[in-house]
Order: structure tokens, then C-alpha cells, then sequence
């Protein structure tokens, strides 16, 4: 072998032999840090659990402390409160030991009451038995008196007691009757009053008669024609007379009936306007104007019930109740007054508690048979009833009709309630109008019916008739006699006086004393 190769390898192992080293002595002196650091850690972790237990042990000190402190307060506390319950017990033992001392004293007392009671009782039973001896001694000392048994004496006095308590019960019964009269009348006048308060209206007289005005005098000659044969026919048309006088450019229609009077009125409105005036021609116009009235007659009674908020009228009730739109009462529209009854009539019903519907329909209709009495024979009530039960309506509708001026005996309490509504509608100052002479002649049999008594000094009818006031003499009439005579001319207004509605009698009596000092 070559020197230098075993040089190197010399020198190899060399290296070897000093890198082995080098790495040994690194090694064991990493170990050595590694066995300070660890010495130094675990020389730390000593240290902090010495204070760990440094602390652990000043906390169970301090908690045992605190331990101590609230076993000292619970203690202090359950002493307080064993005191107080100690203390609370005592006052009850107190409180319960005057109760039983009380409650003795109590039944010593109530036992005592008892033996004074007991002996109480024992002197009433003694006194009771001598108090009926007593009363058996004095009724036998009556009986002898008075001649007569026990058995007679009362009889006599339940007898005297019967009287006497009739006589009470008689003169309560007068006081309770004037009570309810009085409070009926109250009740009355507020219903009358609520119910005429709602339905009032004004009305607007009307008349018999129709004026037609001409648009110049000439058409008069067209309308009479020539030899008169164009008035005739318009009479003869329509049943109507026409008046052609001296007024200037008018003619005056005249007619009982009002239907017939509108029908020529619209008719000669009719010619007049279109100008062509012939027989021929007047007919197709009468015929035009008469059913333009039906119409409006049919449109009228629709609108009146409903007004009164009646439903249900058959087609030819409709008719003939906007029929008594041209039908009137001394100048009071028969439909208004229908409408406006029957409008009171329902606030009446109402009041009282009736059947509305049955008062206030039959109030609509109790003078549908003025619509045809022209016509038809009878009075004007009966023949409504007849043509509303033939229409259909129920029998007490039909009783209210028939009974509202008496020709029937009033049987219900709408009955009653249409006739006092009529008497409102129709009977209300200014409602109705009256010629001169019959309203002069009216007041003065008024006046002469007062004055026919003995002791009137002299009497006025005012109020338009609705009240006869009369001044009597002092001497002559006291005070209950003016009473009874207000009473008597009220029976005879009654009994000789037709009117409408009803007339107050005032019977003034008055007594003057004069002196004059000079």
C-alpha cells in the first residue's frame, strides 16, 4: 500500500476521530444546559407551587375565617329569632289566659242571667195565670153587664170593623181611581202630543174650482166655437162645466168631482198650447189628459205609501189612494191627511205598544172610500172597509176602516188609534177651513149654549171655537158650582154642537172688593 493512501486514511480517521469528538463534547454539553434548564425549570415550578400553596393555604385560612364569621351570625340570628318566638309565645300564653279568664267571668255572668231569667219566668207564668183569671172574672162581669155572650160582642164589633174598613177601602179606592186618571190623562196628552209634534204639517186650502189661463181674449171664441160646438163637446168630454164670463184671459172650470176637473184642465191646456180646437180632436185629447192622470194618481199613491212606509197595497188601493190627491175636506187634501194620520197613527202605536203596522196602514187608508162615495151608496167608511177586504187586507185592518166615524162599534186598540189619529189630522187649528157664515153661525151657537145657563153673565168663544170661556156671577155660582157647571155645557156642546176636535169650557169667577179712601 502506497504511503500516502495510508496517510489519508490515517488522516481520514483522524478527521473521524476529532469530528466524533467535537460532536461527543457538543453533546455533552448540550446535555448539561439541557440538565440546568431543567433544573432551572423544575427549581421554578417548585417555586410557584410554593406559592400555589401559599395562597391555597391563606384561602382556607381566610374561608375558614369567613366560615367562622357566618356560623357566629346564623348563630346570633337563630338566637334572635328563638328570643322573639319565645317572647311571641309568652304574650299568647298571656293573651290566652285573659281570654279564659274573661270567658269565665263571661259564664258566671250568662249563669247568673239564666237563674234571674228562670226566675223571671217563673213570676210571669204566676202572673200570667192571675191575668187570666182577671179576664175570665171581667168577661163574665161584661157578659152580665152588657147582656150578651162573647161570642155576640164580637160579632158586633167585627161588624163595626167591616164598616169602617169598607169605608176606608171606598175612599182609597176614589183616591187610587183619581190617581190613575190623573196619570192616564198625563200619559195620554204625551203620547197625543209626541205623535201630532211629529206628523205636523201645513196645509193650503184648496177649492172646488180651476182656473185655466188664456194666452189672449180671442181663444175664448176658439174654445166655445162656432154655435158653441166646441165647449159643448169638452163638456160633454169631460163632465166638466166651463165658465166663460167677463175676467180676462181666463176661463173657470167647475166640477164637483175633482178627478174630472184636472182631466179638463190639462185638457184645455193641452188644446190651447197645440192651438188646433175641434170635436174630434178634443176627444183624442181628453183621452190623453185621462190617462195622464191616471198616471199621476198611480205615481201619487206609490209616493204616499210610501211616505207612511206601508208596503204591499194592491195596484187598485194605489189608485184610488192617489185619487184623494184631488179629493178634499173642508180644504184639507184627503192624501195628506191620509199620510199624516197614519204617520200618527204609527208614533201612537208605537207608544203604547200596539201593532204598528195594522194602525198605521188602516190610518193610510180609512178614507179610501171617499175616492169613490160619489159613486157608490153608504157612508164613506164602509165602503173603504168593503173595498180594502176585497183588496186583500187583514179583518183588522178592515175593523179599523169600518169604526173610525162609529158606523162599527171600535173593538181593538187600533181602532181606537186610527179614530183619535183621524181626530188629530183633521182637528188641529188650521188645518181645515170653514165658509164665514158657518164658522159665525158655529161660534154663535156656542156662545148661546153658555149663555142658557143660569148664572153665566156672559160667555166668549175663542180660540176659533176650540174654547167657550164664561164669566159667571159670584153670587150666584160658588166654586163647586162653577165646576159642575163647566161639566154640564161641556155635555151639552156635546150632546147639540157638531165640531171638530174638541172645546176647552172655562168657567171664570171672580170676586171684586172696592173701597175708596178719601
Amino acid at each position: 500500500m502506497p504511503d500516502w493512501l495510508m496517510w489519508l486514511l490515517v488522516g481520514v480517521l483522524a478527521a473521524i476521530a476529532i469530528a466524533t469528538g467535537v460532536a461527543w463534547m457538543s453533546l455533552r454539553t448540550a446535555v448539561a444546559r439541557s440538565k440546568e434548564l431543567a433544573d432551572e425549570r423544575v427549581k421554578a415550578a417548585e417555586e410557584k407551587a410554593q406559592v400555589a400553596l401559599r395562597e391555597v393555604e391563606a384561602q382556607r385560612k381566610e374561608m375558614i375565617l369567613q366560615a367562622k364569621d357566618q356560623s357566629h351570625q346564623l348563630r346570633s340570628e337563630i338566637e334572635a329569632e328563638y328570643r322573639e318566638r319565645r317572647t311571641e309565645v309568652q304574650r299568647q300564653e298571656r293573651r290566652v289566659q285573659q281570654k279564659e279568664e274573661n270567658l269565665d267571668r263571661k259564664l258566671e255572668a250568662t249563669e247568673k242571667r239564666t237563674l234571674a231569667l228562670q226566675n223571671k219566668e217563673r213570676e210571669l207564668e204566676q202572673m200570667e195565670a192571675q191575668l187570666s183569671n182577671l179576664r175570665e172574672e171581667q168577661r163574665r162581669e161584661l157578659e152580665r153587664v152588657a147582656g150578651m155572650t162573647a161570642d155576640q160582642a164580637k160579632s158586633v164589633l167585627l161588624q163595626e170593623i167591616e164598616e169602617e174598613v169598607r169605608i176606608d177601602a171606598s175612599r182609597r179606592y176614589r183616591e187610587i181611581e183619581a190617581e190613575v186618571k190623573e196619570e192616564a190623562d198625563t200619559r195620554i196628552r204625551k203620547v197625543l202630543s209626541i205623535a201630532g209634534s211629529r206628523a205636523a204639517s201645513e196645509y193650503v186650502p184648496e177649492i172646488t174650482v180651476s182656473i185655466v189661463p188664456l194666452p189672449n181674449d180671442e181663444m175664448k171664441g176658439r174654445i166655445i166655437g162656432r154655435e158653441g160646438r166646441n165647449i159643448r163637446a169638452i163638456e160633454q168630454a169631460t163632465g166638466v162645466d166651463l165658465i166663460i164670463d167677463e175676467t180676462p184671459e181666463a176661463i173657470t172650470l167647475s166640477a164637483f168631482d175633482p178627478v174630472r176637473r184636472e182631466v179638463a184642465r190639462r185638457t184645455l191646456t193641452k188644446l190651447i198650447a197645440d192651438g188646433r180646437i175641434h170635436p174630434a180632436r178634443v176627444e183624442e185629447v181628453v183621452a190623453k189628459a185621462q190617462a195622464e192622470v191616471d198616471n199621476h194618481m198611480r205615481e201619487e199613491g206609490e209616493k204616499a205609501a210610501y211616505a207612511a212606509n206601508v208596503q204591499g197595497l194592491h195596484p187598485d188601493l194605489i189608485k184610488l189612494l192617489g185619487r184623494l190627491s184631488f179629493r178634499t175636506s173642508y180644504g184639507q187634501n184627503q192624501l195628506h191627511h191620509a199620510v199624516e194620520s197614519s204617520h200618527i197613527a204609527a208614533a201612537i202605536a208605537a207608544e203604547i205598544g200596539a201593532d204598528v203596522n195594522v194602525a198605521k196602514t188602516a190610518a193610510l187608508l180609512h178614507d179610501i172610500g171617499k175616492a169613490v162615495d160619489h159613486e157608490v151608496e153608504g157612508p164613506h167608511a164602509l165602503i173603504g172597509a168593503e173595498i180594502a177586504k176585497r183588496l186583500g187586507r187583514s179583518q183588522k185592518i178592515v175593523h179599523a176602516i169600518a169604526s173610525h166615524h162609529h158606523e162599527e162599534e171600535p173593538e181593538t186598540v187600533e181602532a181606537w188609534i186610527v179614530q183619535a189619529a183621524d181626530a188629530l189630522s183633521g182637528g188641529r187649528p188650521g188645518v181645515r177651513r170653514d165658509s164665514v157664515e158657518h164658522y159665525v153661525k158655529r161660534l154663535e151657537a156656542l156662545e148661546a149654549v153658555a149663555n142658557s145657563f143660569e148664572g153665566v153673565e156672559r160667555s166668549f168663544a175663542i180660540q176659533a171655537g176650540r174654547e167657550v170661556r164664561m164669566l159667571v156671577k159670584p153670587e150666584s155660582v160658588d166654586d163647586i158650582g162653577a165646576m159642575r157647571l163647566a161639566r154640564d155645557v161641556a155635555k151639552r156642546i156635546e150632546e147639540s154642537l157638531e165640531y171638530p176636535g174638541q172645546i176647552k169650557v172655562t168657567v171664570v169667577r171672580e170676586t171684586r172688593a172696592i173701597e175708596y179712601a178719601k
